[in-house]
């Protein structure tokens, strides 16, 4: 019986310790040194602050990309949630900030060769740096693309000017374990991955994308944008009442305001005292002749800072646009000197798309 009650108790340590473990650490500035470290969730510091520059995860789940000084030069490497050091010198770089985690996974970059891989969150390679580019990982799966060749935007001073697009080459679809699954994914719009229904035959669905596997079944993801114009066309305007603009509003609107910036009301004060304008401006797009299109991007994360907005952003306050997507109408009026643009957004959230921030032109407020 005692036999029993102890490995019971060492079960329930293990699980304890292992649930602990699991949980987010969150980062910390020491105010003197601006150096980041990470606390658990009890406050409890687990690694004291010594990472600066290219670290800028705000929560450590699994596996980190970090920067600290030592002596007299900086070292980068990967860091897991265990304490494992792994690909030294090897952060993938983009728009000055190093990757972040997405589902475990983590990206890394060969410098010699300039190619991408990814480690899996035990530190493990799991995609050799052999593609030209990885997209993060999406529901288990990857857009890997390769054979092609950098296009610097400024033809003569690219030394200077490290801006480029990727032309040319292959772009495949991978699964975390490097397995090929579509040879072929031209893909143009923004795919909602964790929407994937993979069928025997091709079946033609005005909302999604189709392609072919090598196991000779069929892959489909909606499409965002698809999604989008026909809810916007077919539940929104089709009856734009005070109701049905409420009832497709985020709790409150981000509207910007000529020498005032960003403002924000309950959606409830500003349907009530806009919604004429609105519904006038909305209403622009089934005009004929009507210039305007839609943009996919995410939350402006220096705009939605606040808790509630957490899920829309990754550990580095990334905008997860590929499964919370800002779809932009940008609606453009008049000519010459009577040019202006309205830009009108909406969220993908759980509850469906919302209308959460705009910007009006040649109007007040």
């Amino acid at each position: 019986m005692k036999n029993i009650l102890l490995l019971l108790l060492l079960m329930a340590h293990t699980f304890s310790s292992y649930s602990q473990q699991d949980k987010s650490w969150t980062a910390f500035y020491d105010k003197d040194s601006g150096l980041m470290g990470f606390k658990d969730s009890s406050g409890d510091v687990k690694i004291k602050p010594k990472f600066m520059g290219f670290t800028v995860a705000k929560k450590f789940d699994d596996i980190i990309a970090v920067m600290e000084q030592k002596e007299d030069e900086y070292v980068s490497y990967h860091l897991t949630k265990a304490g494992k050091i792994v690909g030294r010198d090897s952060l993938f770089i983009s728009d000055n900030s190093a990757d972040c985690e997405n589902e475990g996974f983590i990206r890394f970059q060969d410098h010699k060769t300039g190619n991408t891989g990814m480690l899996n969150s035990k530190g493990e390679v799991v995609i050799p740096a052999e593609y030209n580019a990885l997209s993060q990982a999406r529901n288990g799966y990857i857009i890997a693309l390769k054979g092609a060749k950098k296009s610097f935007w400024d033809k003569k001073k690219h030394s200077g000017c490290n801006h480029f697009s990727w032309k040319g080459g292959q772009t495949f679809l991978l699964d975390t374990a490097n397995q090929m699954i579509i040879e072929d994914f031209k893909n143009e719009s923004v795919l909602d991955f964790y929407s994937l229904d993979i069928i025997e035959k091709k079946v033609d669905d005005p909302n999604r994308e189709v392609y072919k596997a090598k196991n000779d079944k069929y892959y489909s993801f909606i499409a965002f944008k698809k999604t989008f114009e026909n809810w916007l066309d077919n539940e929104v305007l089709d009856s734009l009442s005070r109701e049905q603009l409420l009832a497709a509003t985020y709790d409150s609107i981000y509207f910007w305001i000529d020498n005032s910036g960003w403002l924000t009301h309950p959606k409830d004060y500003f349907i009530d005292q806009h919604y004429d304008l609105l519904k006038s401006r909305l209403l622009a797009i089934r005009k004929e002749g009507a210039d305007y299109f839609i943009s996919v991007d995410g939350l402006n994360p220096y705009n939605f800072e606040t808790s509630e907005f957490d899920q829309y952003f990754n550990n580095c306050s990334e905008a997860k646009y590929w499964k919370y997507p800002l779809m932009t109408l940008v609606i453009s009026h008049g000519k010459g000197e009577d040019y202006f643009q309205d830009h009108i957004s909406f969220l993908k959230t759980e509850e469906g798309y919302q209308l959460i921030q705009l910007t009006l032109r040649n109007t007040e407020e």
